[in-house]
């Protein structure tokens, strides 16, 4: 009995963890968004992984590094016009383990002139005990 007690304990905790998990990461998207919705490009780059081995697959091609994503959005979207405003929407969040999560979901501008959109496969982090982008797939 103390057995199934424990393990009834253990999956509780582990389910009430992966929600705040999720949450965590939900929250990330949103600071994003807010961030783009100001024109702030630095802000929105605080959800990615600092570091050379982020990796962005747009589309052309990957590319490599916090400072190329960084300067790519910077290139594409030079200008608060450009850059419009954005709307995630989150069609899934999959906290995978206690370190790893993987998260789908749709974008779309809304711009004077036109109003493009896609999809995104995100694969997230737990980093120093933050949740972060180490892999994007918009197209």
């Amino acid at each position: 009995m103390k057995k199934l007690i424990l393990s009834f304990i253990l999956i509780l905790s582990a389910c009430f963890s992966y929600a705040q998990d999720r949450q965590a990461i939900i929250k990330v998207m949103h600071t994003q968004q807010l961030a783009w919705n100001r024109g702030d490009i630095d802000g929105f780059m605080q959800g990615y992984w600092k570091s050379d081995s982020l990796v962005f697959v747009g589309k052309d091609a990957p590319t490599y590094g916090w400072q190329t994503t960084l300067n790519n959005y910077k290139k594409h979207y030079p200008d608060t016009a450009a850059m419009g405003q954005l709307t995630f929407t989150i069609l899934q969040v999959k906290v995978l383990s206690s370190t790893n999560a993987f998260v789908l979901g749709g974008w779309q501008l809304k711009r004077v002139k036109d109003a493009p959109g896609g999809y995104y496969t995100l694969w997230f982090r737990k980093i120093k005990g933050e949740w972060k982008i180490v892999c994007d797939h918009t197209s």
